[in-house]
Order: C-alpha cells, then structure tokens, then sequence
C-alpha cells in the first residue's frame, strides 16, 4: 500500500461496467514524509474519500482485488483513509 492525497475528480458519463457505482477520484502520490512522489494518477474510490484527505492505495495486480467483482480496467484503488501518519 502507498499513501497519497486527493486532489481532484473525474466526472465520466460513460465506464467500464465493472466501475458502475464508485467515483474516480485524482490522488498525488506522496512519501512517508508528505512529499510528493510522482504524478498525480486516476483511482477508484471504493472508501468515499473526501478532497485533502490522505489515502492509502493499492496498485496492479492488488488494484482490482479491492472491488466486489475482483476484476476490471484497474491501475490504482483507494482501499482505505489515514486519520494520521506519524514517522519518527
């Protein structure tokens, strides 16, 4: 899993059938630190994340595992939100 944070959404008037029902959301990848790490990507919001929030997400193969279908079209799946991180 890796932490990023919400920074936008995607309206989509037409998906895959298997995305029926969950919002896409833009996340910005970040490290331990909050620094960001890479560009922002497209995920599926299967938690109901708000903008600002910090996220925990799943990539890959794990990605689509996250949905009730276990399958589909799916890079990056928000799977959880962090109420803090703390790194010492």
């Amino acid at each position: 899993m890796q932490l990023a944070t919400v920074i936008g959404r995607v309206v989509s008037t037409r998906k895959d059938p298997s995305l029926n029902g969950f919002r896409l959301l833009i996340i910005q990848p970040m490290t331990h630190r909050r620094e960001n790490a890479g560009r922002p990507i497209v995920a599926v919001d299967t938690v109901s994340a708000g903008s600002g929030e910090t996220i925990y997400w799943v990539s890959s193969r794990e990605a689509p595992n996250a949905l009730p279908s276990k399958h589909g079209p799916i890079d990056a799946t928000i799977v959880g939100i962090a109420d803090s991180v703390d790194t010492e």
